[in-house]
């Protein structure tokens, strides 16, 4: 269902206050490698204003890329149709806290919906580049499972990655794609939901959850 359809950048970062986004999921999990659990579960209580990182390069870049990127997407798989819709929030039925703002909503040519995700990054050395090796980041993972319950329409997460990375004094760039069937991870959406719910009711009573830091 859609959550909300916020009209500003202002408005999407008040509506997201209120319950858990893709970029929180990992955070629950252990799995985020830049904010613990207790810094979620203290801005989600209002204890602490989250940062906002909306002028960090990184993410500048990111958001101006974004167009390019799903742009390019389409042109290397015209089967898909897709809508974008940049700050409206779609949230699970049974758990309207938890909600997610897409990339790209896509429909393919046997009429199934399902979720552009779309990533950029930069690779700083040898062990960011394994846990591209043929799989996803695991903080990206646990995002795109994020994303499918939230969206209990989507059969698929279709996640496009931009890489830079150094080679001597040069920037190069590659692509990363993966296509996630929801049919093939049910279990850990299962496991996912329960870890999100428990963790919204540590928000809603109070009760600070315990420290998980991401594994080292």
């Amino acid at each position: 269902m859609i959550l909300a359809d916020p009209q500003t950048r202002e408005e999407w970062l008040e509506c997201r206050r209120q319950g858990i986004g893709g970029s929180d999921a990992a955070c629950i999990v252990g799995e985020n490698p830049w904010k613990s659990t207790v810094q979620l579960w203290r801005e989600k209580t209002g204890k602490t204003i989250p940062e906002d990182i909306g002028d960090k390069p990184a993410v500048r870049f990111g958001k101006e890329a974004e167009a390019h990127i799903r742009a390019l997407f389409l042109l290397t798989y015209p089967e898909y149709s897709c809508e974008y819709h940049e700050f409206r929030m779609y949230a699970n039925a049974c758990h309207p806290w938890l909600y997610a703002t897409l990339d790209g909503e896509l429909t393919d040519t046997d009429g199934r919906r399902g979720i552009l995700e779309i990533k950029t990054t930069t690779i700083q050395n040898s062990r960011q580049w394994e846990e591209w090796d043929g799989r996803i980041p695991q903080h990206y993972y646990i995002q795109v499972l994020h994303q499918m319950l939230a969206c209990e329409w989507a059969a698929y997460v279709e996640l496009y990655a931009h890489i830079r990375y150094c080679k001597g004094d040069e920037i190069r760039a590659a692509l990363r794609e993966y296509c996630i069937e929801r049919r093939d991870v049910l279990h850990e959406l299962a496991w996912l939901e329960k870890q999100e719910t428990a963790f919204w009711s540590m928000v809603q009573d109070g009760t600070e959850p315990p420290y998980i830091l991401p594994e080292i």
